[in-house]
């Protein structure tokens, strides 16, 4: 019997108890593992890692949920797992280069992906010449490290950016500038991709008087079948950043679909509400499919 660990600081949460019931009903063993509880042990030819003061063994897949909280921790805990030979449904590297959003965007930008005009500036002397390179105001400012909406301002005039990049600044804070859409009409689009397919997608329409359509921010959620060149691009995006797993977020746009981020957990209320789709079970799918294929954890033979 399979035994897969999901990575979580939080069982009860709806995204975790739903990849609990997804393989559970698959008839494989479910572990949940929250990172921060984890020891790292590292000694010669035995990678290992404890959780609650015991070693963690015969673990064959890991679907990790690491918040951007504990990102450094999380990816440490993750990679002691890939070198103990589990296969991992999303790879260190690949999450951590999702989180970086100005990487990806630096990635995408080489490639035949469409993203809003973005600028990223340090000092305010340069903040006029960043705001003309992306069209002009009004413009949105975003924390590199923000998450589900937040850190993410629409200024709509150069003084009121200036006051916006002061302040986060004085925070050490570093903020990307980039284009404000007026024709997306404050919707967007969340594309749920697994492996080499959108599995689910829904529509996310912004609240009255709110631009951010961000569920968490007040929007309203309805599920569509994505068009072709959406599809392939939220796809793209995800195979680009390295990830097998990903929420990738698309905004409509005169010169097509543009991605605005991509999330290497995505949250799986919000879309399997919207669209019916047992989009936990596709993921779980995806870790046992991939399992034959993958060599066998260290010290053990599968069959």
């Amino acid at each position: 019997m399979p035994k897969i660990a999901v990575l979580s600081r939080n069982k009860d949460l709806y995204s975790t108890s739903r990849l609990v019931e997804a393989t559970e009903a698959r008839d494989c063993e479910v572990l949940v593992v929250d990172p921060l509880h984890c020891v790292v042990n590292l000694s010669k030819k035995r990678p290992e890692i404890d959780y609650h003061g015991k070693v963690i063994k015969d673990v064959d897949g890991v679907i990790p949920r690491i918040g951007a909280s504990i990102t450094f921790y999380g990816l440490a805990v993750l990679r002691q797992f890939e070198m103990m030979g589990v296969f991992s449904a999303n790879e260190s590297q690949a999450v951590a280069r999702s989180r970086d959003k100005l990487r990806s965007l630096q990635l995408f930008s080489r490639r035949d992906i469409g993203i809003p005009p973005t600028a990223f500036a340090r000092r305010r002397e340069d903040l006029r010449d960043a705001i003309k390179r992306v069209g002009g105001t009004p413009v949105v400012l975003k924390l590199l490290e923000g998450t589900q909406g937040v850190g993410v301002i629409l200024a709509e005039s150069l003084s009121s950016a200036e006051s916006v990049l002061d302040a986060m600044h004085s925070l050490k804070q570093n903020i990307l500038i980039q284009a404000f859409i007026k024709e997306s009409g404050g919707q967007d689009i969340r594309a749920i991709v697994v492996g080499d397919r959108v599995v689910a997608a829904m529509r996310r329409k912004a609240a009255e008087g709110e631009f951010r359509s961000n569920v968490h921010r007040g929007g309203s959620a309805t599920g569509v079948d994505l068009d072709p060149e959406y599809e392939r691009t939220a796809i793209e995006a995800a195979h680009v950043l390295g990830l097998n797993i990903a929420g990738v977020d698309l905004m409509p746009s005169n010169d097509g679909p543009m991605v605005l981020e991509v999330n290497s957990s995505p949250g799986l209320k919000g879309v399997e509400t919207a669209t019916g789709i047992d989009v936990a079970g596709a993921m779980v799918e995806f870790v046992l499919d991939h399992l034959d294929h993958h060599p066998p954890r260290a010290g053990t033979a599968r069959g």
